[in-house]
């Protein structure tokens, strides 16, 4: 699969992702946020919870479940981009958490499979700038 279908396939996911949660109560507040460190996909409000989503969309598993491309290193740049908005919008970090939401595409794109995951991983001080 070519970069500019990867990049359409992201895109489709991330729609339906936005769907997925709002049909879920979540309030989005930003798509696609990005910095100097990086970008956040969705980030979104959960029963006054911050939640920054990352979501990974795959058409098929040949390479994997969406959740398993979330590397120590991703973590990383999400949580450090994470810091930054919460700095810019001076809010803390206590009411935040990092969810991962996996969409595999089914054919056509219908019906799509969703797993969310609620706290994918911690805001460790390693992560701190």
């Amino acid at each position: 699969m070519g970069k500019r279908n990867t990049k359409e396939t992201g895109q489709i996911g991330e729609n339906l992702a936005a769907e997925f949660l709002e049909r879920n109560n979540y309030r989005i507040l930003e798509r696609n946020y990005c910095n100097r460190i990086g970008e956040i996909d969705i980030i979104a409000e959960d029963s006054g919870v911050l939640c920054f989503i990352e979501v990974k969309t795959r058409r098929s598993d040949n390479f994997g479940f969406g959740h398993e491309a979330i590397s120590r290193s991703k973590q990383r740049k999400i949580a450090q981009t994470a810091l930054i908005y919460l700095k810019v919008h001076k809010k803390t970090a206590g009411d935040s958490r990092f969810d991962s939401l996996s969409v595999m595409l089914n054919g056509a794109g219908e019906n799509p499979d969703m797993d969310l995951i609620k706290n994918a991983f911690e805001l460790d001080r390693q992560y701190f700038l």
